[in-house]
């Protein structure tokens, strides 16, 4: 069989992420641009675990363009498949966290150049030299974007590329929820490897218990091989050919942003579906899949920003070994 150029090609939006960093003296909110966007940080932790990942989108030919494209290639993501838009600029992101530690996000995106990318600037080439092709639903939220993700999506299920899903809904970027469904049920019919988090798995199924939400998505959708469900402070599940596995959070004292939480947590399903095949999995396996997914993700939270700053398999590895089963608090670490 053919070997494959990369492990992972991630189709979707690259933008500046704005955080919270203090107050100045004159007492007014300080920001610090992050390098963002769901798929380029998933990439970014594969590329922590040795992988070899490609990314498809687009930047404005500007400033903030310029800096994208080169975090991307700090990294060691492939930046063949990135486009510049001539007149839309760069997507921007401006993220507040709440008194509840989630996150209330403001998108500068009417248009932004992610949502310029065409049908025919997609390098197919990249998708099907790839053995996962990743893909989320900002770039399904106006066209031209919408189009050329369900190009790629055609390209990967005709070359037998398994296809992984992280819905990562924001609805101030959707003319309306009822649209909002309608796209990301369309991507459940082509994937074959879900993630979703809680809030998003009870507003599509209408159920808040998260075993028959599962179920629900199950059911109606039985291509999906794996499911990944994101629960924030009260860790994960995990949800393949009948068998259903929990796993704990790493709890931890010195959170300071959980942007790029779940991007880490898919990184390390991704990685290891690629390490072990999609042949189904014991519920033992499956909550040690969730346990390294779940650690990383806690690494992530005592970190500004995600794509640039993805922990190594070898902290990863430390924090299993150091931490009992289950839910353990993590003492602060003095990492910036």
């Amino acid at each position: 069989m053919k070997m494959k150029k990369y492990d992972v090609t991630a189709l979707g939006e690259l933008l500046v992420d704005f955080t919270e960093n203090g107050i100045s003296p004159q007492g007014n909110l300080l920001f610090e641009a992050n390098p963002g966007g769901a798929p380029g940080n998933v990439l970014a932790m594969l590329q922590k675990l040795g992988r070899k990942t490609a990314f498809i989108g687009k930047v404005g030919k500007d400033f903030f363009g310029e800096q994208l494209k080169a975090a991307l290639e700090e990294t060691g993501i492939s930046a063949e498949g990135l486009r510049a838009d001539e007149t839309t600029p760069t997507t921007l992101a401006f993220v507040r966290r709440l008194a509840d530690g989630d996150r209330d996000f403001s998108f500068y995106r009417k248009p932004g150049a992610d949502l310029m990318l065409t049908e025919a600037e997609v390098p197919e080439e990249l998708i099907k030299s790839a053995r996962i092709f990743h893909f989320g639903t900002l770039s399904m939220t106006a066209q031209p974007a919408r189009q050329a993700t369900k190009r790629a999506l055609e390209t990967a299920r005709k070359n037998g590329v398994p296809i992984s899903f992280d819905p990562n809904l924001r609805p101030p970027l959707w003319d309306s929820m009822e649209e909002a469904r309608r796209q990301v049920l369309e991507g459940l019919g082509y994937c074959d490897i879900l993630k979703i988090s809680d809030n998003e798995i009870s507003w599509l199924t209408g159920r808040d218990d998260m075993d028959r939400a599962a179920e629900w998505i199950q059911e109606r959708f039985p291509g999906i091989k794996w499911i990944f469900l994101s629960l924030g402070k009260l860790g994960s599940r995990g949800y393949a050919a009948g068998v259903r596995a929990r796993a704990e959070a790493f709890l931890r004292e010195d959170t300071r942003d959980t942007t790029g939480a779940g991007d880490t947590f898919m990184g390390c399903m991704l990685h290891q579906l690629l390490e072990r095949g999609m042949e189904p999995a014991t519920e033992q396996e499956l909550q040690e899949m969730l346990l390294f997914a779940n650690a990383a993700a806690s690494l992530i939270t005592a970190r500004k920003g995600a794509l640039r700053v993805m922990p190594e398999k070898k902290d990863i590895l430390e924090l299993l070994q150091q931490s009992s089963q289950g839910s353990v608090t993590v003492p602060p670490s003095n990492t910036v």
